[in-house]
Parts: structure tokens; C-alpha cells; sequence
């Protein structure tokens, strides 16, 4: 049922990422990294109002658990999702990380009215606040169209919470595989999933979702 994806580079050990010179944070989103209905506050799991230093300890919690010392010994299909996750958590800080990149991404995304307060929020993982027009490459669907037949939703390299956001709004049922015999007590990473896109299931049918945790560690 599932297969092994190809490694496509090792995962970095986690830290800040900064916006690479000459790059603008906000208008720079690589294509079809993020899934549509989605946007990077969801990513990080914060909502559009978080102070600076929020977003930056949400983003150093989620990468904490991408360490080396953390995946080391997993299998290859595990690494290709780290680095997918790894690759998320980046650009999502490089996008919430810059002031200026910040602004124009929220008014962009329907989330900040341009010189002045947040929008019309929708609803988010965990309660978030999400935009509702789509305005960057790989960013924000309209939110009419979240619960509109389609291909199904790319949950791999997500954390398993904001996958489970993605599903849900697609009106998906969700059937949890764990990888992990003895997880840590954290959030875990979606490895792959049953049905891939581009399949197009029905509302109220099932999506599989394979989750690995790193495991816990004896404290001999």
C-alpha cells in the first residue's frame, strides 16, 4: 500500500533560518509546497496575531523534534518526510520571521487589511485563524473551496495535528498508522499516507496516515 519515497537531501540540524540574501519573505513561496487552505501560521501552529517571539518558539519546538541525534536509524521514508517538515518549518519562518515580509504576506493572504488591523479570520488547526482569499503561489485556497470534491489533500511532512486540520476540512475520516512502538509523548510526523493525490476521494471516505514519532529514549 505505501511506498518508499526517495531520500531527496539529508535533513539539516534544526535552527533559525534566515531569509537568504536578496529574497523577499513575503512574495518568495516556493510552488505547491504548501497545501492549499493552509497557511504558515498553521505550519508553526500559531495564530496571525502571535507576537515575534512566539512564532520564533513554536518554530524551535516543532524543529526540535527533527534533531539529528532524533532520526538517526530511521528509515529512508522517514527522512524524506524530515525533510519535507524540515523544509516547511523554514519557509515558514522565513516568511513570519521578517517583519516587513510578514506584513505584506498577512495582507496578501486576506489576513492584515493593508495599513491597519487583522481581517476576517477563518478557523485554523488548534483554532487558528486562517486567511480566506488565495493570493500566493502555494499558498491560501478560497475557503469556499475547502469542502469542495478534489484531489486528495498532501499531508506528508505535516505534524500529525495540522494534518489532521487538512483531512478534516476536506471532510475526510482519518485512520492513524503508528510507526513507532514506544513514541515520545510529542506531536508526530506524517510519513505518507493512503490515498496520495492525485486521488480524489469522496467526502466522508477514509485517509490513512502512517505517523512516526522519534522514539522514546531509555534513561538508564
Amino acid at each position: 500500500m505505501f511506498q518508499t519515497l526517495p531520500i531527496q537531501r539529508p535533513a539539516g540540524e534544526a535552527g533559525v533560518a534566515s531569509c537568504p540574501r536578496g529574497r523577499d519573505p513575503g512574495s518568495a513561496v516556493p510552488p505547491g509546497l504548501l497545501e492549499p487552505g493552509m497557511t504558515w501560521y498553521d505550519v508553526l501552529g500559531a495564530l496571525p496575531g502571535a507576537e515575534a517571539r512566539k512564532l520564533e518558539q513554536k518554530y524551535q519546538a516543532k524543529a526540535a523534534l527533527l534533531r539529528p541525534e532524533l532520526i538517526a536509524g530511521a528509515p529512508p521514508n522517514v527522512l524524506t518526510a524530515v525533510t519535507r517538515a524540515q523544509e516547511l518549518l523554514d519557509t515558514a519562518w522565513q516568511v513570519l520571521g521578517d517583519p516587513d515580509g510578514r506584513k505584506r504576506y498577512d495582507e496578501a493572504a486576506g489576513l492584515r487589511r493593508s495599513g491597519g488591523g487583522l481581517g476576517q479570520p477563518g478557523t485554523g488547526p488548534g483554532g487558528n485563524a486562517v486567511g480566506g482569499l488565495a493570493a500566493l503561489t502555494g499558498g491560501l485556497g478560497p475557503r469556499s473551496h475547502r469542502n469542495r470534491p478534489g484531489a486528495a489533500p498532501d499531508v506528508r511532512g505535516l505534524f500529525f495535528p495540522v494534518g489532521l486540520e487538512v483531512a478534516t476540512r476536506r471532510g475526510l475520516r482519518v485512520r492513524i498508522v503508528q510507526l513507532t512502538e514506544h513514541p515520545m509523548a510529542v506531536a508526530g510526523l506524517v510519513v505518507d499516507q493512503d490515498p496520495r493525490p492525485p486521488a480524489k476521494p469522496h467526502r466522508g471516505d477514509k485517509l490513512t496516515v502512517q505517523v512516526w514519532h522519534p522514539p522514546a529514549r531509555s534513561r538508564w
